[in-house]
């Protein structure tokens, strides 16, 4: 969804113009401070090459069938994906089920685009011209200098962002180093599948207007936002839970499902997202529901195809199919067969 990554965020921020992105001032990363003991390096391997990632489940009422791929995030850089059985369903497909996104903005010109630009790059910094150890606290300012040093380097840019905004540039950064990536695996296969077989694509968008996008947005350059769960959540993850997370795409990349469920899943977007959605702002704008309109309009459009398609394709992430209250659980309530892979 593009509710994770702190997508919500950066929808607000760029409020429907290509703000862009200062050029990060990357050097080789400074050497670690004193309290450098607090990360955990372990060093699963990740794998590389072809990878048949997992099977399908498939959803069933009558002779109607949807198969689903589960997703996870992120995945190995170096993978391959072989991806022949999900382009084959997806050929004999009559409808591909887009996962669930949020769209928020304004339908603005070129140039008006433009003249919001400086107010969306002042939005992304922290009110006032503080910075970022002015933000938090002192020992949580201690941890970031640690990571900063090992995964980002001296870019002193990201020391005026938000604690949101800077925590998810060090989040993506470790990644990096950890060989993993949070996207272009999945997605661009199933549309161009579907695109090469004339497979129309569901969309499942929850579209949120802005109909003033500058005031919104100097609004947001002048308020503190509650973003510092978000900012110690995404720290204690990269200092705690690489290792899970290389073991996660790994066994996703295998096939391993039964690997994936055992394994441990930390979500620190939820306190990134509660940071966004309980602010006085998000409440005006409705953004405070976004994740339930997203995932009910995702199950709305699967529901449809089923009920008019012989074959049908969709894909979601893991933590959101499985589970108590995943969207498994919700299809098989209402009387769907649901088939493991």
């Amino acid at each position: 969804m593009a509710l994770g990554r702190a997508g919500m965020l950066a929808a607000l921020l760029a409020m429907g113009v290509a703000s862009g992105s200062a050029a990060a001032d990357l050097q080789p990363p400074a050497p670690a401070v004193a309290a450098a003991e607090r990360v955990v390096d372990l060093e699963t391997l990740v794998v590389s090459g072809v990878q048949p990632g997992p099977g399908l489940w498939k959803v069933s009422r009558g002779d109607n069938a949807l198969y689903i791929l589960g997703t996870v995030s992120p995945l190995p850089r170096r993978m391959a994906w072989e991806s022949a059985e999900v382009e084959a369903v997806v050929a004999r497909s009559q409808a591909v089920i887009a996962p669930p996104m949020v769209s928020v903005g304004s339908d603005i010109g070129f140039f008006r685009g433009i003249t919001l630009m400086p107010a969306a790059l002042r939005a992304r910094n922290n009110p006032g011209g503080r910075q970022l150890r002015d933000m938090v606290t002192p020992d949580l300012y201690a941890r970031w200098e640690v990571l900063k040093a090992r995964y980002i380097g001296r870019d002193r840019g990201v020391e005026r962002r938000r604690p949101l905004l800077a925590a998810q540039e060090l989040y993506e950064a470790a990644l990096r180093r950890s060989g993993l990536r949070m996207s272009g695996v999945i997605w661009p296969v199933v549309t161009a599948a579907a695109k090469s077989s004339g497979v129309p694509v569901t969309e499942t968008t929850v579209r949120v207007p802005i109909d003033d996008p500058r005031r919104v947005l100097q609004e947001l350059g002048s308020s503190d936002l509650a973003d510092r769960q978000c900012f110690e959540g995404t720290m204690a993850r990269i200092e705690t839970d690489l290792d899970n997370m290389r073991s996660r795409a790994n066994a996703w990349a295998t096939g391993d499902i039964g690997m994936l469920a055992a394994l441990p899943y930390q979500n620190h977007y939820t306190a990134c997202m509660d940071a966004l959605t309980g602010s006085a702002l998000a409440k005006r704008l409705g953004l405070d529901d976004l994740q339930q309109r997203a995932e009910q309009a995702w199950l709305d459009n699967v529901e449809q195809a089923l009920a008019r398609h012989p074959t049908s394709f969709s894909m979601l992430s893991m933590h959101q199919l499985l589970g108590e209250g995943g969207m498994l659980e919700r299809l098989a309530a209402k009387g769907y067969v649901v088939e493991s892979p």
